[in-house]
Parts: structure tokens; sequence; C-alpha cells
């Protein structure tokens, strides 16, 4: 920048600079002065927070990355080599004819918890005491009401292990004590892996990375070792298997599960008499934990993600629950929860009770399949309406990098698999063969549908969660102001009064005509729209979570597509797929509260 205005100067080419070339080339150097400056102190406040020396910059980059793609490398080597075992074990411990033994799968998942309780333990300690370990904080990561579940979920785990604490004792004179040390294990490392979670979910590590990567590597192969471990039980509990084909009598898988239930063999007689209420008990909280690992496996994977990574310091918004945004979808979606809660419950005692006779198990079967094709359109329909208001939408997408939002979506997708799988195999079952029958039509419609209510709210799921929170402008209040003095004029304390007299009396008038400052929480009709449809479809999937984790099995009940593809393929179907349709409704509940808050 020259100073000098004028025709160009050839002052320093003669030697003898004027004052504006000497001023300019003065500011010149202070500029170079402040620059090189202020490039020390980044340097220097970026080599304090690293905590490492910055001799090299290209060498210590190369050599980050390095150890970065080994740490990944061999990570991902103990996950392999850890679920892989555990899914052999867990799937042969599932057939007698195999000789697994249920204390083998025990012992195996005794050593890898213990493992990873300790590594909790120490990365605790370890960041407590070190405050470069964590710099920075990812605010997607571990919101309150995903922790929130973790909790819930992991209290109601931890009963489960008392109870079978409490019922495997009585077994204990004539059985393996491993059933015992077990859920002893196990209750330790919730209590620990629970912490651990509502501590440091959100956790970018800068230090000792590598590791870091290996542990949660472990807690994540573990979580899946025990998913796999309750999933195949819950399989095994519920699968209803023919003894010949001339036997018309079906046993249910409550009372398969409470006569065979791994305890030793038919000699071993529990010591104590309320053994049959303890295994009763915890039969009903499986849901729980089987839904409490995967929350912690997804949590342990976005840690695992964000190790090394350096978030950009934006604000977070804050959301806040206001009861009065929704009022017709929960009210709706309260209804159907209570009407699929007395639907499931009659079915399943009609279900259970052997002595009925087959019509009126088909009346059962008829009122189950009712209720579902019933949830399933309204959630569709409130779903429909839901995009149609996305359209209407113009808020932007969010194209930031977010490791929790990208599993989110991942998981959405993978998990509906299940469900998918599960309807189009009916569907090629009930055309097939006709759909012969108003069970089998019934079938045949709440399979077409759920693929149609599947396909649509992962379409509003998606879209929801990529669109940017609404942001809420305060309106702009002009308030005259009274103090404003013209030229020329000295104020007494007399006329100061007067002026806060006067000042009283214009923010009095001010809030009369309505002007005031204060910002009345009011959406518009595109924001309540979509939190109706998102708290109505939030309750919908509770339900739909609800009927099948806790012993619905209509694919079981209705032997249709058992005599079509045989027991064994769709036995092997029902159970692969099923839970991941059960986990799928379960993560769709904590994505609509999430597009609810932001909507």
């Amino acid at each position: 920048m020259c100073l000098n205005t004028g025709p160009p100067c050839h002052c320093l080419t003669e030697g003898n600079p004027c004052e504006p070339c000497r001023l300019t080339a003065k500011d010149k150097e202070m500029e170079e002065v402040e620059v090189h400056l202020s490039n020390n102190i980044s340097a220097t406040s970026q080599a304090s927070v690293t905590c490492e020396p910055d001799l090299n910059v290209s060498h210590t980059t190369a050599g980050s990355k390095t150890s970065r793609n080994w740490g990944w490398i061999v990570s991902v080597v103990i996950f392999i080599n850890i679920l892989l075992p555990g899914c052999a074990l867990a799937s042969g411990t599932a057939y007698n004819d195999i000789d697994i033994k249920t204390t083998d799968l025990q012992i195996f998942q005794i050593i890898i918890i213990i493992l990873t309780s300790t590594w909790m333990i120490y990365y605790s300690i370890f960041a407590a005491r070190n405050e470069n370990a964590v710099v920075f904080k990812d605010s997607h990561a571990g919101p309150i009401w995903l922790r929130g579940g973790l909790v819930l979920f992991g209290l109601l785990s931890i009963i489960m292990d008392i109870f079978k604490i409490a019922s495997y004792v009585g077994y204990l004179h004539c059985d393996s004590g491993v059933k015992v040390a077990f859920p002893v294990v196990q209750f330790v490392f919730l209590l620990v892996q629970t912490c651990f979670f509502w501590l440091h979910a959100k956790d970018c590590v800068q230090l000792q990375r590598n590791l870091t990567r290996c542990g949660l590597m472990l807690t994540l192969s573990t979580n899946l070792v025990v998913w796999m471990t309750a999933v195949t039980e819950e399989s095994v509990h519920h699968t209803i298997i023919p003894d010949y084909e001339s036997n018309t009598t079906k046993l249910s898988g409550r009372n398969m599960y409470i006569s065979k239930a791994s305890y030793g063999d038919s000699s071993c007689k529990c010591s104590h008499t309320s053994c049959s209420i303890f295994k009763a008990a915890y039969y009903y909280l499986y849901p729980f934990n089987i839904e409490y690992s995967l929350f912690a496996s997804a949590m342990a994977y976005v840690m695992w993600k964000n190790v090394g990574r350096v978030v950009d310091d934006h604000p977070h918004h804050k959301f806040k629950l206001h009861p009065k945004d929704a009022f017709l979808g929960p009210v709706t979606g309260v209804l159907i929860v209570i009407a699929g809660l007395a639907t499931f419950i009659a079915y399943e005692m009609e279900m259970a009770n052997e002595s009925k006779d087959d019509s009126v198990k088909d009346r059962a079967m008829m009122m189950h399949f009712a209720m579902n094709i019933v949830i399933v359109t309204t959630m569709s329909v409130a779903t429909v309406i839901g995009c149609v208001t996305y359209r209407a939408d113009h808020r932007e997408h969010n194209s930031d990098k977010n490791p929790t939002r990208n599993l989110d979506v991942g998981l959405l997708v993978g998990a509906s698999l299940g469900q998918f799988i599960i309807s189009y195999f009916t569907i090629i079952a009930m055309i097939e063969t006709g759909a012969k029958g108003y069970l089998n039509r019934l079938n045949l419609t709440w399979a077409i549908l759920m693929v149609i209510q599947l396909g649509l709210q992962n379409l509003f799921l998606i879209e929801g969660l990529h669109r940017e929170p609404y942001h809420e402008l305060l309106p702009v209040t002009v308030v005259s102001n009274p103090y404003v003095l013209q030229p020329g004029k000295d104020v007494s304390g007399h006329e100061e009064s007067n002026m806060d007299k006067k000042a009283g009396e214009v923010t009095a008038e001010h809030n009369a005509h309505g002007h005031t400052t204060e910002h009345k929480h009011k959406l518009s009709w595109k924001r309540r729209v979509l939190k109706e449809v998102c708290a109505f479809l939030l309750l919908g999937n509770v339900i739909l979570w609800i009927m099948p984790a806790f012993g619905a099995r209509p694919q079981f009940d209705h032997d249709a597509e058992t005599e079509f593809f045989t027991f064994d393929i769709w036995a092997a179907v029902v159970n692969v797929a099923l839970p991941f349709g059960i986990f799928y409704r379960m993560h769709s509940v904590a994505s609509l509260f999430e597009v609810f808050l932001t909507s």
C-alpha cells in the first residue's frame, strides 16, 4: 500500500527516499514482523496441544499416517479374531448334534469380558490423569437420549443377571459353576461399560491412539459376541420344532424354554423352589439385554471412528423438548400402542394355551394380523405426509463429515433388510400357493404393507437426519431512546428524572402495543406437521418392537411358509433376519426422536 497518491516516485532508485515511501517501507517491515510472530505463536500452541516436537513436518505427518494405518489394521484383526470364534461357539451351542457345551461359550465370554473391562478401567484412569489425552469432543456422538437408553437397558440387563444368579445357584450341586460365574462377571461388565460410555462416548482421543483403537475394537467385538449369544438363545427358545408330521400339537417357545433352559440334564433338580419363577422372570428381560449390546456396539464404533479426529469447534445446537409441540401424533400413537398391547397379550395367551382348538387360535391369529395391518397402514400414511412436508421444507442438507450420522443411516438401511427378507419370503410363498383362506390373504397384505412402510420410513428418516436443524430467529424490536440529546442542550438532575419517567412510559406504551422483547415459542405449520409425524411413528415403532421382542412369532404359529419352504429353510430365514428387524424398530425410535428434536 503506497501513501503517495501522486505521480510515480523515483526516490528509491536515487537513494534518497521521500517521507511517504519511508512510511510505507516501515509499515511493510512491521507487517512482516507481526506475521512472523503470529506464525511462531501458532506453531508453539500447536506443539503444546499435540505434545510432540514439530522438527520435521513432512516426516512427522508421514509417520503419523503410517502409525494410524497400522493401528486400524491391528484393531480390525483383533475384531475378526474375537468375533468369528464367538460366532462359531454361539452357533454350535444351538444344535444338540454339535459337541459344543454352553460352558465352553461362557468361558470364552468370561475371558473377553474381563479383558474389555480391564481396558475400559485403564482408559478412564489414563484420560483422567492426562489433560491432553482428549482435546476434542464430538458433540454429535453419544446424545443424551442414546446414553439414557443405554443406562435403562443396562439396568434391566443387570436385573436379568441377578435373576440368573439366583436361579443358577440352585443347580450348583449338580451342574458346572461356570454358569454362576458368567452372570456375575457380566454384572460387573455392565456396570463398568455403562459408566464408560456415559463419560467418554464423545471423546476424540489424541494420545495412545493405536492402543485406544484396539481397545475399542475389543469392546465392539465383545458386545457383538454377547448379542449373538443372546439372539441364538432367543431363536432356539422361540422356534417350534415339530417332532413328526402326524403331530398336530405344538410346543410353544416359552414352554420349551422353561423346560430346557440349559441346566444340566433332567436328573439335575433345583435345590430351592424359586427356580421356575426366576426362569420365567428373566425370560422377559432378554430383549433389553439384546438392545443394550447393540447400543454399546454402535457407541464403540463411533468412538473408534473418532480416534485422532480433530473436530471443528462449531457451536452445537441445543434442543429443548416442548410438550406442546405435538398433540395429535402422541395421542394417536398412544392409542395404537394400547390397542397393540391388548391384541398382543390376547394373542400370546391363546397361543400358549394348548387346550384350545384350532378355530380359537385362528381367530387369535386373525386378530394379530389385522392389528398389524392397521398399525403399518397408518404409519405409511403418516410417513407420506412427512415426506410431502419435506418437499415444502427448504432447509439445507448437512454435508459435514459426521460418523454418528453415517452410522445411523447405515444401520437403518442394513437392519431393515432383515424385515425385508421375511416379508418377501412371505409374499413369494403366498403368491405361489394362491393365498387361499382369509389368514393367508391377511398374511400377504401384511407383508406387502410392511415392505411399503419400511421403504417410506427409511426415506423419511434419511432425509430428516441429513437436514440442518431449524434456527429460531428472535424478532427485532425497535425501541425509541429517550436519552438522545439535542445538540447544545444540557441535562440537569431534574431533567434526568423526567427522562427516567419518560423512558418508563415509552416502555409501557411499547409493551402495550405488543412489541415485547420476549419471544414466544410458536412453530410454523411445517415444523408442527413434522413433529406430529415423528411422534406418531416413534410410538408405532415401539409397539412393533414390543410384539416380536417379547415372543410374538406368527411366522411359526401360522404354518403356510413352513409348509412351502420346509421347516429348516424357513426357520433359518426367520432366526437370522428377525433379530435385525427387531433392532431396526428400536434404532428407528432413536432416529425419530433425533429428527423430532431437530424439526
